[in-house]
């Protein structure tokens, strides 16, 4: 264990008896178990946030998700001489969820409809963040993509992928603008929805913020999930378009995979007719165009990735199935 670290975790108070090197962190095997030591990025106020959320969810025992320690003087993070902030969590060994597993694939949907019962507090609690608002998201994108078109068209000679995106470009902008637009149309509805359940109390749902197989783990004692940083103030409906766009990627628009991850999450929370339609729309949104053409738009340019050129090259090939995929599985929530 180097000198830093050991500093760091004199503060906590506990004994460790040996240290190793994991996921970007150091494990440590502590008299309280295995705790694993990790640089923290955020601000005290979402720290807090997240430890008050984890707290709800161990209190109601239907999923396992880590936890963060307290220092012996009761702070959720230390610091090291250059200011650094670091957290220390509980930690279980084990793997990550397989993607190829379907099997495993149905489990961890289950097991977010349990998370998501569990995520919520009550609605006088202190310091509770806004409510995350899709459609700004998406009006931040479009102007993004907007840009990246008017530098493509500026740009003099061009390399293959950049040629490959300028081609793409026309259609997910129109696709984007239609998208938000509608989902600007159904927002009003949504947000007296909203309204409406924080006039009469209701609690105050969050979400993981980043469900997906590195943060899913199977251990000794089941499903194990961890790196609740980007816990977020949202429909659940997010959480659940994250995993299944990622999962549907992988099978090609799966239309039968699609509809049994439905079917698996509602047989824990059913999802209501408004969701859906959240659903639908997070679906539609060309998110994944968006991030390969902002990432390409704010790297350097000299030399450009051949894997960006692949993923463009994929995310192309797939839209044809996508667009058959949201229109055979929501047609239905659409029609309502």
């Amino acid at each position: 264990m180097n000198d830093r670290a050991a500093g760091l975790l004199e503060q906590y108070g506990i004994e460790v008896r040996g240290t190793r090197k994991g996921r970007g962190a150091i494990l440590c095997d502590t008299d309280q178990g295995c705790l694993i030591l990790k640089e923290y990025t955020g601000n005290r106020d979402r720290i807090e946030l997240q430890d008050r959320v984890l707290k709800a969810v161990k209190n109601r025992e239907s999923v396992i998700v880590e936890q963060i320690v307290p220092t012996a003087a009761g702070e959720l993070f230390v610091q090291d001489g250059d200011g650094i902030k670091y957290i220390l969590k509980t930690w279980q060994d084990g793997r990550e969820c397989s993607i190829y597993d379907k099997e495993e694939c149905l489990e961890i949907v289950k097991l977010l409809a349990r998370l998501h019962k569990c995520m919520t507090l009550p609605a006088d609690t202190p310091g509770l963040p806004p409510m995350f608002s899709p459609e700004k998201e998406y009006e931040k994108h479009n102007k993004e993509l907007k840009k990246v078109k008017k530098y493509l068209q500026q740009k003099g000679q061009k390399q293959p992928f950049e040629i490959s995106l300028q081609n793409a470009i026309d259609h997910f902008l129109e696709q984007a603008l239609a998208v938000t637009e509608e989902w600007n149309a159904y927002s009003v509805i949504k947000n007296k929805s909203d309204a409406a359940a924080a006039a009469a109390g209701e609690p105050v749902t969050f979400c993981h913020g980043d469900y997906q197989y590195h943060n899913i783990i199977k251990g000794n004692s089941g499903w194990f999930l961890v790196n609740f940083e980007k816990c977020i103030s949202d429909s659940p409906v997010r959480d659940l378009y994250l995993l299944m766009r990622k999962l549907l990627e992988k099978s090609n628009w799966s239309i039968p995979l699609g509809k049994e991850l439905l079917e698996a999450y509602e047989r824990e929370k059913p999802i209501a007719a408004i969701n859906r339609i959240d659903l639908y729309y997070r679906l539609a949104y060309p998110e994944k165009f968006w991030k390969i053409a902002n990432f390409y738009f704010n790297s350097g340019k000299a030399w450009i990735p051949g894997r960006n050129q692949e993923k463009l090259e994929k995310l192309i090939t797939q839209e044809k199935e996508k667009q058959h995929f949201l229109q055979e599985v929501f047609q239905n929530a659409l029609k309502g």
